[in-house]
């Protein structure tokens, strides 16, 4: 008897017991949307509380959960945001506002809205499937154009900052800066980083070579300056020179002076230019009563230099003096405006010299005099 108790207490429970379980063939969900002003009204109207954002408890059957979202709280809510549209060029947006109505909607009515935002969700996230497929193929045949144009032009270069490796290397093009790498690219693209930092190695040592050779020409070219103005400083400096020139202290400018001096000895009777635009512009401002008192610095000192198109009958005259004078010479008017930059309204000061020069080898000697019709005419900011 005991035994036969044991065995039916063991016994699961009968079917009919599960009866007092509750119906789980729907839940309780929460819709959130927004009415319009009209819709506002319309819900004052209806007894509601005209509130832009409403909630409304419905139920959902268990077999369009598809259509809920239930967030880490447990709180379910139907899909009505984001919102999925289609514009008039077909396009699929997304919206990430809840839906707009115009009078207070009917649970039918959201769970429409749901269903048809769950279709539109499908559609949006396959449009982006495919624009992005479109876009990568679109990046990669315009890379490969792009890298067989480079290959194809032995005078493109990469960007030289990062320096081209055989792995990677950035090239400009007309969308801006293109990155290639080697262990990512394929196809011709591939080749590029390789053939990039070939070209930037080649030109690295072909520069190398040009500043080789620039300072050989250089070297050769002082030797030979060096050479002329001994030369002539041993027949026709003075003795101080000399004893100078044979004790190697003898600046090569100074020379190359005492020769241009030689030179242009037939212009003796011209006053020579001198460089002292501080104290000549300053003179000049302090020859006006406004500016009696200002002190010109060499950083507000502007010099504009320029060579003369034209020229008045006594600088032409003057020209053609020193043409006449030193006949081996080239020789050009130029203009020189001085101006103070503190005070863009003080006068300026225009200076017309007129410049020899000769070349002699590797020498240039060069004198360069005022005009005697020169300084000009005061000019003033306008």
């Amino acid at each position: 008897m005991d035994r036969t108790l044991l065995v039916v207490a063991d016994r699961p429970a009968p079917v009919t017991a599960l009866a007092s379980q509750p119906d789980v063939s729907s839940i309780a969900v929460a819709a959130s949307f927004r009415l319009s002003e009209a819709g506002r009204k319309a819900s004052l109207l209806a007894g509601g509380n005209g509130k832009q954002g409403q909630t409304l408890s419905l139920s959902v059957p268990t077999t369009r959960l598809h259509l809920v979202h239930v967030d880490g709280d447990g709180t379910a809510r139907l899909r009505l945001r984001p919102q999925f549209q289609v514009r008039p060029d077909q396009r699929i947006v997304r919206i990430d506002e809840s839906p707009e109505y115009d009078a207070p909607p009917s649970p039918e009515r959201l769970l429409q809205d749901a269903a048809r935002n769950h279709q539109m969700e499908a559609a949006y996230r396959a449009q982006g499937t495919a624009m992005r497929a479109t876009r990568d193929e679109t990046s990669r045949t315009w890379r490969d154009a792009v890298a067989v144009a480079f290959l194809a032009d032995p005078e493109r270069r990469a960007l030289p900052h990062p320096s081209p490796t055989s792995r990677r290397c950035v090239v400009p093009t007309e969308r801006g800066r293109l990155t290639f790498d080697a262990s990512r690219d394929r196809g011709a693209a591939r080749d590029v980083p390789r053939e990039a930092q070939r070209r930037f190695l080649a030109d690295l040592q072909a520069r190398r070579a040009r500043t080789a050779e620039a300072q050989q020409a250089f070297h050769v070219t002082h030797s030979e300056k060096r050479r002329l103005v001994h030369a002539w400083i041993a027949e026709h400096g003075t003795p101080d020179q000399r004893e100078r020139l044979a004790a190697g202290v003898l600046p090569l400018e100074e020379g190359t002076a005492a020769m241009a001096a030689d030179r242009f000895v037939a212009l003796d009777h011209l006053p020579p230019y001198v460089p002292d635009g501080v104290e000549r512009l300053q003179g000049h401002l302090r020859s006006h009563a406004a500016f009696a008192e200002v002190t010109v610095a060499l950083d507000t000192l502007r010099v504009v230099t320029r060579e003369l198109a034209t020229a008045s009958a006594g600088q032409w005259t003057v020209l053609q003096q020193v043409r006449q004078a030193v006949p081996d010479a080239h020789v050009f008017l130029r203009e020189r405006t001085l101006a103070w930059t503190t005070d863009p309204k003080a006068p300026r000061l225009r200076l017309v010299t007129v410049l020899a020069v000769i070349k002699d080898g590797p020498l240039t000697l060069r004198r360069e005099c005022l005009v005697p019709d020169a300084p000009g005419p005061t000019i003033h900011e306008s």
